[in-house]
C-alpha cells in the first residue's frame, strides 16, 4: 500500500495520535447539561418535594463542576482538542462527582446511579482501549464504594425506605454489567466505524490519483494540439530561410538545426496527441484481452508467470461474433482489476491465470494464483476493510490501530476492499472463492454494455 494511504488511514482509528477526536466544547457542554439535570433534581427534592438532604455539600459537589467547565472555558478555546489523556482526566472527574453526589443521596438505590453509564460510554466511543479500560474500572471501583457507603436515601420525614440487601446486590449488578456492556458494544462499533472510515479514505486516495492521471493524460493531448500549429509555422519559415540562405554557411547550418528540433517537437506532440501511442499511455477504449495485458504487464516478474487468456463464446450462443468486446479504460476498472492482479501475484508461488470471456448476457473475468488460498473463516467478512485474505498473514486487529502498529504490516486488508468498492462501482459483482483445483479465485461479472458500452461506466452511472 502507498505510504500516503498508510498515512490516511491512521487518522480514522479510535483513539491514535496525541491529540483524540473530542472537542473541549462537546465534554463541556455536557457537563452543563449534568450540572443543570442535577440542580434541577435537587431544587425539585429539597424545596418542592420536602425531602431532607445535606443540600450544602451537594451544591458543593455541582459547583466544583461548574468551576471546572469556567476554568477550561477561560483557558482553551472552544475547538481545543483534548488529548486521550486529558479526555480521561476530565471524564473520571465527571465519573467521581457522580459518585459523591450519590453518596450524599442514597448509593445505587438512588435512580440517576443510572448516570454512571453516559461517561464511560463517551469514552468508549471516543479514546483508545486502554484509556476506557481505565475509565471503566473508576466507574467499577466507584459504584462498589457508595453501595457499600453512603447518606441515606432522602425520603419523607419520620420514614425510611429500607432495600433488601439481595435487591440492593441487584442494582449493584445490574450497574456494573450495565456499565461494561455498552462500554465494550460502544467501542466497538466507533471501531468498526473508524476502521470502515480508514478504508473509504484510501479507496478515495486511490481514486483521485487514477482520476489525476486521466486528467494529465487529456491535459498531454490538449497541450499537444494547441502547440502543433506553431510548431508547423517555425517548421515552414525555418525551411523558407534555409532555403534563402548561401549553401554552407553558418547560418544556413543554424536553420536546418532549429527546423531538425522542430521537426523533432512535431513528432513528440504528435505521439502526446495519438491516444493509442501517448506516453501516459492510453486509448479510451482497448479490446478486452489488450486491456488485461496492460494492467498485467507492471506485475509481471522472473520468477512469476502472468498469463491472460480470452475466451470467446461459441459460435451458436454469439451468433458468429466472435470478436472481443472494446472495455473501456475507466480510474475504477484500471486500479480495481490491478489491485486484484496484484494481490493474487504476491501469493502466488509461480502462475496467475487471467481469464476473461462473454456471453450475450454478462462479461466476466477470473484472476486465479497458485498460491495458499483464502481462508475459509473469512469468507464472511472478506472485502471488509483490514481483513486479510490468505493464512498466515496476520490482521490488522485493534491493538494494531496506531502509528507503531500500522507499520508493523505491510499489507492491511485494503487492497481486496479498494479493488471490490471500485469494480462495484463500475457495475460489476465480485465474488472470492478457493477453487477444488488449489489457489484462490476472485470472479467479477458485468452485465453486457456496463464496461463495453457505447458510454464509459462514470457517465452511466451519472446519466
Amino acid at each position: 500500500m502507498p505510504p500516503r494511504i498508510k498515512e490516511i488511514t491512521r487518522g480514522f482509528a479510535p483513539g491514535i495520535g496525541s491529540a483524540g477526536r473530542v472537542r473541549l466544547r462537546t465534554l463541556s457542554n455536557l457537563r452543563w447539561l449534568a450540572i443543570a439535570g442535577q440542580s434541577a433534581a435537587l431544587f425539585l427534592v429539597y424545596f418542592a418535594l420536602g425531602y431532607s438532604l445535606p443540600i450544602a455539600y451537594c451544591a458543593v459537589a455541582i459547583a466544583v463542576s461548574a468551576a471546572l467547565n469556567t476554568l477550561l472555558a477561560l483557558r482553551y478555546p472552544p475547538s481545543h482538542r483534548l488529548t486521550n489523556r486529558e479526555a480521561t482526566f476530565y471524564l473520571a472527574f465527571d465519573v467521581l462527582q457522580l459518585a459523591a453526589l450519590l453518596y450524599l443521596t442514597g448509593g445505587i438505590a438512588n435512580p440517576f446511579a443510572l448516570m454512571f453509564v453516559a461517561p464511560v460510554v463517551i469514552a468508549a466511543a471516543t479514546l483508545n482501549l486502554g484509556n476506557v479500560l481505565i475509565l471503566a474500572f473508576i466507574a467499577f471501583a466507584s459504584v462498589s464504594l457508595i453501595a457499600i457507603v453512603h447518606k441515606p436515601l432522602p425520603w419523607p420525614e419520620g420514614e425510611a425506605l429500607l432495600l433488601p440487601q439481595l435487591y440492593q446486590a441487584g442494582i449493584w449488578t445490574a450497574l456494573v454489567i450495565g456499565i461494561g456492556f455498552t462500554s465494550v458494544y460502544a467501542w466497538r462499533i466507533a471501531s468498526e466505524s473508524a476502521r470502515m472510515s480508514a478504508g473509504l479514505a484510501a479507496t478515495q486516495l486511490a481514486l483521485s490519483r487514477e482520476h489525476r492521471l486521466a486528467a494529465l493524460g487529456a491535459l498531454a493531448t490538449a497541450a499537444a494540439h494547441e502547440l502543433g500549429t506553431p510548431l508547423g509555422t517555425i517548421a515552414v519559415v525555418a525551411r523558407e530561410l534555409e532555403r534563402a540562405l548561401p549553401e554552407g554557411s553558418a547560418e544556413a547550418e543554424d536553420v536546418r538545426l532549429l527546423r531538425a528540433q522542430a521537426e523533432r517537437c512535431r513528432a513528440i506532440i504528435a505521439r502526446l496527441a495519438n491516444p493509442e501511442e501517448a506516453m501516459l499511455g492510453a486509448t479510451a477504449r482497448l479490446p478486452l484481452g489488450a486491456l488485461l495485458d496492460d494492467i498485467a504487464m507492471p506485475h509481471r516478474g522472473e520468477d512469476l508467470d502472468i498469463v491472460v487468456t480470452v475466451t470467446p463464446p461459441s459460435m451458436s450462443r454469439s451468433g458468429g461474433d466472435n470478436a472481443q468486446p472494446q472495455v473501456w479504460r475507466a480510474p475504477e476498472l484500471l486500479h480495481g482489476l490491478g489491485n486484484i492482479i496484484e494481490n493474487a501475484a504476491d501469493f502466488a508461488q509461480t502462475l496467475v491465470a487471467v481469464t476473461a470471456g462473454w456471453d450475450d448476457q454478462y462479461l466476466f473475468i477470473a484472476v486465479a494464483d497458485d498460491g495458499p488460498g483464502f481462508a475459509p473463516e473469512i469468507f464472511e467478512a472478506l472485502g471488509e476493510p483490514y481483513i486479510t485474505s490468505r493464512p498466515g498473514h496476520h490482521a490488522v486487529g485493534d491493538s494494531d490501530m496506531g502509528p507503531s502498529g500500522l507499520d508493523k504490516h505491510e499489507g492491511m486488508g485494503l487492497g481486496f476492499f479498494i479493488a471490490k468498492i471500485l469494480l462495484e462501482q463500475t457495475g460489476g459483482e465480485v465474488k472470492a472463492d478457493n477453487p477444488a483445483s488449489g489457489g484462490a479465485r476472485v470472479t467479477i461479472r458485468w452485465p453486457r454494455g456496463v464496461i463495453d458500452g457505447t458510454q464509459p461506466p462514470a457517465q452511466l452511472e451519472t446519466s
